[in-house]
């Protein structure tokens, strides 16, 4: 076999991490035509395709996820040798990109990534969105995981690695009560006003199937989907909010508001989504084993 031509390598580098042609021509500024003529010339020399087209995106084949794994090696050996020539001896920066869906906590995100903030031989990029658009970027390994409250089943070609790294009860938070007794479930539930997660949440779906179980019917003020939003409404709006207690740890600390009781049965699932590489990020395998230790 003739010498790789690592320009070609890189042009398919670059695709492959961004899933579109199109996308990828406009960020290296060269012609979409040209560019598709140096993938094809690449899989010329190495005799077998390396995408399959799906609507307007590639999909990487086997061979192609290979042939991306030795190129991920290969061009971060050449970022770790421009970081030491720009730092001196010093140790590499390693890259750690995460995805986390919108409805994830950012008190959960924030806990669960702070070993690694503040440290010099770290880069994190952070990326917010859908579950879907997520696993996408992951997929083409634009992401290193993906954080989620939802669970992802592996797919034919996709065999994502879906890991539940914690588990916390689903609480009944609100305004202080001052001397009030204590808040008795299901009877002090009973017409009260809530903010609750929107109806494509888990925590949605088996608080809704407690309260059928318990009898209860409540006033629904607002649903919602994004968290921030959630812990803003938990806050101000003066209704009960039905959330894990991580969401709102800063204002339960104040005192701004009080857990009221645990929901019997209702638990929000936080997981660890990854895909199969020949070289797994060092990183991403220290933060889940320390996870895995708590």
């Amino acid at each position: 076999m003739n010498n790789l031509n690592f320009r070609h390598l890189f042009y398919f580098w670059r695709v492959a991490k961004e899933g579109h042609l199109t996308r990828a021509a406009s960020r290296l500024h060269i012609a979409q035509s040209a560019l598709s003529a140096q993938i094809r010339q690449l899989e010329t020399h190495l005799g077998r395709p390396l995408f399959e087209r799906s609507g307007r995106t590639l999909q990487l084949t086997e061979f192609g996820a290979v042939v991306l794994d030795y190129a991920d090696g290969i061009f971060a050996l050449g970022q770790e040798l421009m970081a030491t020539v720009r730092g001196g001896a010093g140790q590499p920066v390693q890259q750690l990109r995460v995805g986390a869906v919108a409805t994830l906590s950012r008190n959960f995100l924030e806990n669960l990534l702070r070993p690694l903030l503040g440290r010099g031989d770290i880069r994190l990029t952070l990326e917010s969105g859908s579950l879907e658009e997520l696993v996408e970027r992951l997929a083409v390994h634009n992401l290193d995981v993906v954080l989620s409250n939802r669970p992802v089943v592996a797919e034919s070609g996709r065999p994502w690695r879906c890991l539940r790294i914690a588990h916390q009860p689903v609480c009944l938070v609100g305004p202080p009560r001052g001397r009030s007794p204590k808040f008795r479930l299901p009877q002090d539930a009973q017409g009260q006003r809530f903010v609750l997660p929107g109806p494509s949440s888990d925590v949605r779906t088996q608080f809704d199937l407690w309260c059928e179980k318990a009898g209860v019917q409540i006033e629904v003020i607002a649903e919602v989907d994004d968290m921030p939003m959630l812990r803003l409404l938990a806050r101000d709006s003066g209704a009960i909010t039905v959330v894990p207690e991580v969401v709102v740890q800063d204002e339960l600390r104040d005192g701004r508001l009080r857990r009221y009781c645990a929901v019997p049965d209702v638990y929000e699932n936080f997981y660890a989504i990854t895909t199969q590489r020949r070289s797994p990020s060092s990183l991403v395998q220290e933060l889940l084993v320390r996870r895995a230790a708590q």
